[in-house]
């Protein structure tokens, strides 16, 4: 009586059959009997609710007996540039990292396991980061969510894609998802539009050693991202040195006065000095412009002083000017009374009426004559 094994297999499990630990046979459900009087049979139950084979020793039993297990199980094994996308009856269930290994239940489900060869690129396919986002807290998500690295690139921004620190690619403005498993993945984003730099505060000598502060504006566009960050560490640091040592080198070599009378050509040279560097690193350098000369307080007041004796010199001479040309004048009218006495008595009559205009009460004795001839006498 006891010899004999009673062995019932539920509808959601399969048996593995062992007889001196050797599989022999896969029980479907229902129940068995099987005569052991010496213990060499062993049963092994497997539920199939969970996806995984339970049994550690699955792969090795799937070599040695895989015409048995081949109709229930199957091996997906993940090369070192794969990951795998199990699902079962068109459902997600898991994620395969690169050089995983899992033995899945085939029945009662329909499984499916989806390679994706890394070396084809590392986007992840729009349906699936749809999937991942829209069902934040399911499985779908809790999976991959944590493997998947997102970027969103900005409007008139270029995105570069880094691989654990190389450059693969660039990315154009919108949404971007990639695989992120067994490797770091990062996006920097570059602004190709016109932007503004300024270089403030910088305390340079002049040739003749005063001190100035100086504030310079420039204006400049990256128009190639990659070159811009396969040559240089830090772009846009790089640009601010560049402007700043050559303001310096232009400054340091002109006396005050020289920098104050032709500011545009400081510009210029700052601009010449370094455009064509720019250019070389994917940039293009659009303007520059000395926007602040400012002055120590001692030098200011020299300064006015200086601008001040200047203007009333100019003031000196405008003024002498114009005395000069009203003393010709009046010599230029003398000389033609003198030689027109018509001319000589039109002057006195009109000195006359200057003088009756001021005068209240006038009495004039000899007549109309009088008036003419006595009134005004001009002896020359």
């Amino acid at each position: 009586m006891f010899a004999y094994k009673r062995i019932v297999v539920a509808q959601h499990e399969r048996g593995f059959l062992f007889r001196d630990s050797q599989l022999i046979k896969v029980l479907e459900p229902g129940v068995y009997r099987h005569f052991d009087p010496f213990g060499h049979v062993r049963i092994e139950l497997h539920d199939l609710g969970q996806a995984v084979c339970a049994n550690k020793n699955t792969e090795i039993l799937m070599k040695g007996a895989g015409d048995l297990l081949s109709p229930y199980l199957e091996l997906a094994d993940m090369a070192d540039n794969q990951i795998g996308l199990v699902y079962r009856d068109d459902k997600f269930i898991e994620l395969l990292a690169p050089g995983e290994r899992r033995v899945y239940w085939k029945l009662p489900y329909t499984l499916r396991v989806e390679r994706i060869d890394l070396r084809n690129g590392l986007v992840v396919p729009k349906d699936l980061v749809d999937a991942v986002f829209r069902t934040r807290g399911g499985v779908v998500a809790r999976e991959l969510q944590p493997n998947i690295q997102t970027a969103e690139v900005m409007d008139h921004y270029v995105g570069l894609l880094l691989i654990d620190g190389e450059l693969r690619q660039t990315l154009k403005p919108g949404f971007h998802a990639f695989w992120a498993l067994k490797r770091h993945v990062s996006v920097e984003q570059l602004d190709t539009r016109i932007q503004a730099m300024e270089v403030q505060g910088q305390e340079i000598l002049s040739r003749d050693k005063v001190s100035l502060r100086l504030n310079l504006g420039a204006q400049y566009q990256i128009l190639d991202p990659v070159k811009a960050r396969n040559r240089l560490q830090q772009p846009l640091d790089w640009i601010y040195r560049e402007l700043q040592f050559s303001l310096r080198q232009a400054v340091g070599s002109r006396e005050l006065d020289k920098l104050l009378e032709d500011k545009e050509r400081v510009d210029r040279e700052v601009f010449d000095k370094v455009a064509g560097k720019a250019a070389e690193n994917g940039f293009e350098l659009c303007s520059v412009g000395l926007k602040d000369v400012i002055l120590p307080g001692e030098m200011k007041e020299i300064l006015n002083q200086v601008v001040q004796a200047e203007k009333a010199a100019q003031a000196n001479v405008i003024k002498r000017r114009e005395e000069t040309a009203a003393t010709r004048s009046l010599l230029n009218t003398a000389k033609l009374m003198d030689e027109n006495p018509t001319l000589l008595r039109l002057k006195e009559l009109e000195t006359l009426e200057k003088v009756t205009d001021k005068v209240d009460r006038l009495t004039v004795f000899g007549g109309l004559d009088g008036v003419l001839n006595d009134t005004v006498k001009i002896s020359v």
